[in-house]
């Protein structure tokens, strides 16, 4: 999340927002956002119903959830999805902005 908090003018300027679902429960999670002051969204998801949603998954060997990045435009569809074979499997920010410039186009 450093390179989001980092990049994420970026983002905006792409007229995108971030959403980090997050499995905390609300209270954890404010506290976190506020300590770590992200400039994003952090949606607190404790019954995984996003997560679960969007087929994200789960593997005890691997520490739990894997992760996940989606693009959705704004009529809703899903114009990206990747999901991560272990925790550091994360699409560079640059992967990700240069898809936003093509759906900009």
């Amino acid at each position: 999340m450093v390179q989001l908090h980092r990049e994420y003018a970026k983002f905006t300027q792409r007229d995108a927002e971030v959403v980090v679902v997050a499995p905390d429960d609300p209270a954890t999670l404010r506290a976190y956002w506020q300590r770590e002051m992200h400039p994003f969204v952090g949606l607190a998801d404790p019954s995984h119903a996003v997560e679960d949603r969007y087929g994200q998954e789960v593997n005890l060997l691997k520490l739990g959830r894997m992760p996940a990045l989606f693009v959705v435009d704004k009529q809703g569809r899903l114009r990206y999805q990747h999901y991560g074979d272990n925790m550091a499997d994360i699409p560079r920010n640059s992967v990700v902005l240069a898809l936003l410039d093509e759906l900009n186009q």
